[in-house]
């Protein structure tokens, strides 16, 4: 590939730290026993796959036990609908037509998945969420537009979302009109390609890159290479679509962490070695029901010119070895574990160009003892005379007058520019100064997008739940809001405090890196009737500390949350009830 300069700051030169472990959750099945690279049998580290006409299929030799999944790819592979114009055909198909053969109902779906469009069967039959990607979290007034003239058109089933991922889902999408969408997104520089399923998820990067004055580098250009290579400029790329299961990656560029390196199946971590700027790598974090991990390090570094050379060895490493049985043992980290991370190492350094792969650095740029910023509200950039307003999006809900709104305030107050976060918050970079107090008195930062939350407002997320999403367990979003605001009729605090909601043990939510986390189960009242409950979290963390929270107390009721979580507050987080004032005796 060819080779571009990105310019970084230097801070100090900071010694190699060993911090970096595995966890798991409480709930973790047990490591499978690591080996030595020597040890490993010559079988185990033949290709499971092979090319065949331009894709990726599972030889038949290891089609036993594999999942009901893997069956579908290997009955027809997903990517085909987007390269060979499945899509056209699907989409002027009725649902009567589709439901009467399975290859079609397997098309709507889990193949359409690979298109980034999710088939709503149990809350929204015949209705599509469409997940976009967006590398660095970066897209444009004229994008956003777009995206709210879709959903405009669908009325109360329209609406659209910020993930923990940096990027928008639009809800409410049907069969019929996904070729002329796809071709909108096209015209506007957008794509949904490769966004779901066996695929690799949007490139995440620091939310402030080229306006941060304490960034180390700038991670826009990184992420959008990956995700030039990863979907082919946006033509598909089939070579890494067969993974045994979904693959997030990451470029940190911030002391802060706000990219959650720690989470990510490959994290780049700046560092220098010998006068050239580069990343060392951190593999195999991961969520899911019944585990989760935190990267490790791999004990590599890239120069910055290798950043996809190396994701494309990474990625074909774990499409050629890994496990395609139980979904639940599929994640990168499972055949870490099976190989020992010498024997991973040295299955990417055979994918490498030249077969080489350098040890990591010990001049690691992130400053460990680095307390992270909040970036909602006002800032100022590296730019002289310019800010950025971080908003908050409570819950990262929007709808297409909320899009449209926000679209002509980047335009008329900045360069037409927005930022998403992790947070499922919105920045508009580049304001003149001048002209602060002029979009800080607008309508929309008035009565809805606020960029002063409240202290417990301002760190909440919440996943889909179950108004949209099948697998949800609870509906989170208005609750998460609804209980938020009951505790903090209870109690105030004084310190801004990470409240995470996901629906299902799948925890899209993220719960295991919120201080307080809620994850969706089915409870009992207290006349041990069924109802709609969380398993609580407590204890994670984020940034240079940042570690996994682990379950406080499971099954409680929602009805009964706000009591829980005001006790939780005023106990390890330093909260006083209002029915007290602050600094009078107990």
């Amino acid at each position: 590939m060819s080779s571009f300069s990105v310019r970084f700051l230097t801070p100090q030169v900071l010694p190699s730290t060993s911090s970096y472990r595995s966890k798991t959750c409480v709930f973790a099945a047990p490591q499978v026993a690591r080996v030595a690279a020597a040890d490993l049998e010559a079988a185990r580290l033949e290709p499971r796959v092979e090319e065949r006409d331009g894709y990726f299929v599972l030889k038949e030799k290891f089609r036993e036990g594999i999942n009901p999944q893997e069956k579908v790819k290997i009955e027809k592979d997903p990517m085909k609908l987007f390269m060979e114009g499945g899509i056209e055909v699907l989409a002027k198909m009725s649902l009567e037509e589709i439901e009467k053969a399975k290859v079609t109902k397997d098309d709507i779906d889990v193949r359409l998945k690979w298109l980034g469009l999710f088939h709503r069967r149990k809350h929204q039959y015949g209705r599509f969420m469409m997940r976009l990607k967006l590398p660095n979290g970066v897209t444009t007034s004229a994008q956003t537009r777009y995206l709210a003239s879709v959903i405009r058109k669908y009325g109360k089933d329209g609406c659209a979302d910020v993930t923990t991922r940096q990027n928008w889902q639009i809800r409410g999408v049907v069969l019929p009109d996904v070729p002329e969408i796809l071709k909108g997104l096209e015209e506007v520089g957008l794509t949904s390609l490769q966004s779901g399923m066996d695929n690799v998820r949007n490139p995440v990067g620091n939310p402030l890159a080229g306006i941060d004055p304490h960034e180390i580098v700038d991670t826009r250009p990184y992420n959008n290479l990956l995700s030039q290579f990863i979907t082919a400029n946006s033509r598909g790329n089939p070579t890494i679509t067969n993974l045994p299961r979904k693959w997030n990656v990451c470029v940190v560029g911030s002391h802060d962490l706000y990219e959650h390196p720690h989470i990510n199946d490959l994290a780049y971590m700046p560092a220098t070695k010998d006068g050239r700027f580069g990343f060392n790598l951190l593999v195999g974090g991961f969520f899911s029901p019944k585990r989760c991990a935190e990267a490790i390090p791999l004990d590599a570094w890239v120069p910055a010119d290798d950043v996809v050379t190396v994701c494309k060895a990474v990625l074909e490493a774990f499409r050629d070895l890994g496990n395609r049985g139980n979904r639940q043992k599929t994640r990168m980290m499972w055949l870490i574990d099976e190989l020992g991370i010498e024997g991973f190492r040295a299955e990417v350094v055979k994918r490498m160009p030249q077969q080489e792969l350098e040890r990591a650095s010990s001049e690691e740029l992130v400053q460990k003892q680095w307390e992270r910023r909040d970036y909602l509200g006002v800032h100022p950039q590296k730019q002289e005379g310019f800010s950025f307003v971080g908003l908050h999006i409570p819950v990262g809900r929007v709808q297409a007058d909320d899009m449209d709104e926000l679209a002509r305030l980047a335009d008329i107050y900045g360069s037409g520019e927005l930022r998403l976060t992790v947070e499922q918050n919105i920045i508009i970079p580049n304001v003149e100064n001048s002209r602060l107090e002029a979009l800080l008195n607008e309508p929309l930062l008035k009565d809805r997008f606020s960029p002063e939350p409240s202290l417990l407002m301002k760190g909440l997320v919440a996943c889909t739940g179950n108004q949209f999403c099948g697998q949800a367990i609870i509906e989170t979003k208005a609750r998460a809001l609804k209980v938020t605001e009951e505790v903090e009729r209870l109690v105030s605090v004084t310190r801004p405090v990470r409240m995470h909601w996901t629906g299902c043990p799948n925890t899209c939510g993220q719960v295991q890196v919120a201080d307080i986390g809620f994850m969706g189960c089915m409870a009992r009242d207290e006349n041990k009737k069924p109802v709609e409950g969380v398993d609580v979290f407590l204890g994670g963390r984020v940034g240079s500390d940042s570690h996994l929270g682990e379950v406080y107390k499971k099954g409680v009721p929602c009805k009964n949350l706000a009591p829980l979580v005001a006790d939780i507050l005023i106990k390890h987080f330093g909260a006083v009830p209002r029915e007290r004032e602050e600094g009078e005796d107990w």
